[in-house]
């Protein structure tokens, strides 16, 4: 889907106020953003860009809706090796690492030419994923984290506390089996729980993973831990949902049909992104609720969702206005009626507090399980060669999972794959 959007802007930066009262035209930027995750998003983003352009002439900003983070990443990757980059996008914080590689963006440091103290107002766990080298890449915006929603009306009829979800692996197990019916034929007419494993697999799965107590990756980006003892024990657990345990569809599961299932009463349980928040408090047929995924070793689950980049390619007046804008979007009035919009997390503490934000989480408490679970939370796989090595990963879990490869083979064999990319990196 693509939209363009004129707008106005308010530039605060010293640099192109002087620039604007020289007499020149006004600043062009371009702006990439993705529409991946039901809600509001597109029509949330255009009201606050609308809304700073209507109090803030001075910048025309060409909005580009560019469909998922996947095609928001190849066109914006497509646009700067052809010389012609967007001013600024909202890209996946894991492609942080490989937007550096290609020199396509500049730090915040530099252009906020030191003045930097406004980056201590985000959530240190989202920047994880927007800092490396001692630098700030990204901006967290659309941010998430995965969480457990659940069926209250099937947990009462599986003769379960409606109102206490599963706070470990075994609970989670229990649980399933009483959440599992089958119909007169043997065939399941509702899973205890589902987790999608399809598109990009390795996201949930690193929920098993955090909360077997082991990373990934680590964070300079050149080293992964695919095959770690731990990640395989993780896999196995997975896959054992379906394999042993009955209370999993076996094989791949599908994300983008997830939610659906879950209304339809196809699932009484479900991981899927905060990011859904808003569609599943819409949508949902019945009383549901929202919990923290359960533990086993530690509690944890991955940050994930977009950040706001600057591009290099772009004048001082250019890296003014962006700078400007992000810092005006991400603000915590702005954030507060993102998050209500979307179900994304707001990705700063003062958000929280606005009486926006208060008021709506005192009406809707699920809201906060996400920001809660943020002391718990890692930075989501991200390395140099990011889109290759996760391929690599999210391949080994497929072969796992449809049995073509027992999961210490094929975590093996990713292991090494990886080894073999990002060597050049150390």
């Amino acid at each position: 889907m693509s939209l363009v959007r004129k707008v106005g802007a308010t530039l605060g930066a010293a640099a192109l106020s002087s620039f604007l009262a020289g007499g020149a035209s006004a600043v062009d930027l371009q702006f990439f953003f993705p529409v991946a995750v039901g809600g509001k998003a597109a029509e949330t983003i255009e009201e606050l860009t609308n809304e700073y352009a209507a109090a803030n002439p001075g910048v025309n900003i060409d909005a580009v809706y560019a469909g998922s983070y996947q095609d928001t990443v190849t066109k914006t990757l497509t646009a700067v090796r052809g010389g012609t980059p967007p001013q600024l996008a909202v890209i996946l914080s894991v492609d942080m690492f490989t937007l550096i590689e290609e020199d396509a963006i500049v730090s915040f440091d530099e252009v906020s030419k030191g003045n930097t103290e406004w980056l201590k107002a985000f959530y240190p766990s989202f920047m994880e994923n927007s800092q490396t080298g001692g630098k700030t890449y990204g901006i967290p915006f659309q941010r998430s984290t995965p969480v457990l929603y659940w069926n209250k009306e099937a947990f009462a009829e599986a003769g379960l506390d409606p109102n206490t979800p599963p706070a470990n692996w075994e609970e989670m197990v229990e649980f399933g089996k009483k959440l599992t019916k089958k119909d007169a034929n043997g065939n399941v007419t509702q899973w205890g729980v589902r987790i999608p494993s399809s598109g990009f697999p390795y996201w949930l799965f690193q929920g098993f993973t955090t909360q077997n107590d082991v990373i990934l990756a680590n964070s300079d980006g050149n080293m992964t831990n695919f095959d770690d003892p731990k990640v395989v024990e993780a896999l196995d657990f997975m896959i054992d949902l379906s394999k042993e345990h009955g209370v999993m569809q076996p094989g791949i599961i599908e994300w983008g049909a997830t939610p659906k299932a879950f209304f339809e009463g196809q699932t009484a349980m479900m991981w899927t992104t905060t990011g859904n928040l808003t569609n599943v408090r819409d949508n949902a047929p019945f009383d549901f609720g929202v919990a923290m995924l359960p533990a086993h070793q530690r509690r944890g689950a991955p940050t994930g969702g977009g950040n706001f980049y600057i591009f290099k390619d772009s004048t001082d007046e250019q890296k003014a206005a962006s700078l400007d804008f992000i810092k005006w979007i991400s603000a915590p009035e702005q954030a507060a009626r993102w998050t209500i919009a979307t179900g994304y997390v707001a990705p700063r503490p003062d958000a929280w507090e606005t009486d926006l934000m208060k008021k709506y989480v005192a009406d809707f408490p699920a809201a906060l399980v996400a920001r809660d679970q943020l002391e718990h939370a890692v930075a989501e796989l991200s390395t140099y060669q990011n889109q290759r090595i996760t391929t690599i990963f999210n391949d080994a879990l497929e072969a796992a999972i449809t049995g073509k490869s027992t999961p210490e083979e094929a975590l093996k064999e990713a292991q090494m794959q990886a080894d073999r990319i990002l060597k050049a990196y150390r």
